[in-house]
């Protein structure tokens, strides 16, 4: 039989929920036949792949002639097909993590000032959102791509959107709007860290108990990438970065719950190049 085909990029937040599941679950290094979808360069926007997830999104993964094409979905696959057995089941949590209000993809890309838009326009995220505006323009010219019109039109208006601002082709009131957004984007994410997490998570330890449960791979991969966005580093002192957004000290059991993922072997594993 065929192994599992695992779609992934090393810089997708998503995808690394799924390479933390794989890394603390004990699977073998060759257990998914991986294949990397460069994000950065719009590979994830070929008609070839939009076959096999509509949504153009990782992590993917194909197995027994189906698709995965949800984050929740393939790290339930991984848990479900696990070396390792006993995962405590994920909870409405994974929804909530997951909601447009708290995207760690946004603050990425969003800027909340002419300073930052300045350094978004000099840096990677000008290119990235150059090279997925590219990656989409080509890819809908295609011959085969002539069925997947509306999502090709849907993006290239969405990416193209964020492009013009970073290009300086936008009024003056639709750039103090971006700004807006970002501020209250940046707001939401402080508020979940100061005050709804301590109010879900334990004293020590994970959702899931002494060991990561399904939820925790989704939250450590969210909780991984926003703490990198505040230039906050993969050991246990790394969560100190997130008091630049929260402007108070990162509650107890925020803290505690990073330090008990940054001692973890998969935690190590996935971020040894650093947080993404």
């Amino acid at each position: 039989m065929s192994k599992p085909v695992f779609y992934t990029f090393g810089l997708s937040v998503w995808a690394a929920a799924a390479e933390l599941a794989i890394a603390d679950l004990g699977y073998p290094d060759d257990a998914f036949d991986v294949k990397v979808l460069n994000l950065a360069e719009g590979k994830n926007f070929t008609p070839e792949f939009l076959k096999i997830n509509p949504h153009g999104t990782l992590p993917t993964i194909v197995a027994d002639g189906k698709a995965y094409t949800s984050t929740k979905d393939v790290v339930r696959y991984v848990i479900e097909h696990a070396p390792k057995q006993g995962v405590a089941p994920g909870t409405a949590f994974i929804d909530t993590i997951h909601e447009d209000k708290l995207d760690p993809n946004a603050p990425l890309l969003l800027a909340r000032n002419d300073e930052e838009l300045k350094a978004s326009t000099a840096g990677f995220p000008f290119t990235f959102v150059q090279n997925r505006q590219n990656s989409l323009e080509e890819n809908s010219a295609l011959p085969e791509a002539a069925s997947l019109k509306a999502f090709y039109d849907e993006k290239k208006a969405g990416n193209g959107g964020i492009l013009a601002i970073y290009k300086g082709e936008v009024s003056e009131d639709a750039k103090q709007a971006f700004f807006k957004q970002a501020t209250e984007h940046w707001q939401r994410l402080a508020s979940f860290i100061l005050h709804d997490l301590p109010a879900t998570l334990p004293d020590s330890g994970f959702l899931g108990g002494a060991s990561p449960g399904e939820d925790d791979f989704h939250l450590g991969a969210w909780l991984a990438r926003i703490t990198h966005l505040t230039g906050g580093t993969a050991d246990k002192d790394g969560y100190k970065a997130l008091e630049k957004e929260t402007k108070k000290p990162v509650p107890a059991k925020v803290a505690a719950y990073w330090a008990a993922w940054a001692n973890r072997p998969s935690f190590k594993k996935v971020y040894a190049n650093g947080l993404h």
